[in-house]
């Protein structure tokens, strides 16, 4: 699961972008515009930026090109119907990563996030392992010690951003940014009564919390080797 910024001015192709991503249970923020993409950036944070090329008044390579420069390291999937080679790149020039060529099949477009989302790691294919906990971000299966683990989507999705950033703590802020929609009414509050749930579902009895708490700061998923 990842929080996905997708940069698309034709309605009918980010509809199906969305509902085709919201099944492989990423979270899909839209932009119709360059302008509202770069304010989008300046204040949440995404996993993956998809970015159409053709752009009413700011293009994709311009808002790829002023990302960049800002210092935003998010992995960029550019969407174009331009397909020479002199092109492409210009847009890997801007800082794209990887490309898309117009008209294409949603299944690649699952597989090139699958791609960029990998981290060296913690992350393998689609499966994510930290201790006696494996998550399968395609099968949305969560196992521990081999037994299945009943989660609800926000717990998944939450278990699943901590298993991405083992030891790295994040406030609640951080966590409502990065996990729940801009647009979510969910609040700090809401925070701690999922990290709770999730506590109950993946914990030993009578030994820490694999969710630590990071008193006035946040919290982090703490790797087997500091719970020893």
């Amino acid at each position: 699961m990842a929080k996905i910024l997708l940069v698309e001015d034709e309605d009918d192709i980010s509809d199906l972008i969305t509902a085709w991503l919201a099944k492989d249970h990423h979270v899909v923020e839209v932009a119709s515009s360059g302008e509202a993409a770069l304010d989008l950036l300046r204040v949440y944070p995404f996993d993956v930026l998809i970015l159409d090329w053709m752009l009413p008044g700011i293009s994709g390579v311009e808002v790829c090109r002023d990302f960049r420069t800002r210092g935003g390291t998010t992995p960029i999937l550019m969407l174009t119907a331009k397909s020479h080679v002199n092109e492409k790149e210009r847009g890997l020039d801007a800082g794209a990563d990887d490309y898309l060529t117009k008209p294409f099949e949603l299944k690649e477009l699952s597989a090139r996030i699958r791609a960029l989302l990998r981290r060296p790691v913690s992350f393998s294919g689609t499966v994510l392992k930290v201790g006696s906990i494996v998550l399968d971000t395609s099968t949305h299966q969560v196992t521990k010690d081999g037994e299945e683990l009943q989660l609800l989507p926000k717990e998944f999705a939450l278990l699943a951003f901590f298993m991405r950033h083992p030891n790295q703590v994040f406030s609640a802020e951080a966590l409502l940014d990065r996990v729940w929609s801009s647009d979510s009414e969910a609040s700090p509050e809401t925070i701690r009564t999922y990290i709770k749930r999730l506590r109950k579902k993946i914990d030993d009895k009578d030994k820490p919390s694999m969710v630590g708490t990071v008193h006035g700061v946040g919290y982090k998923l703490v790797a087997a080797e500091e719970q020893e």
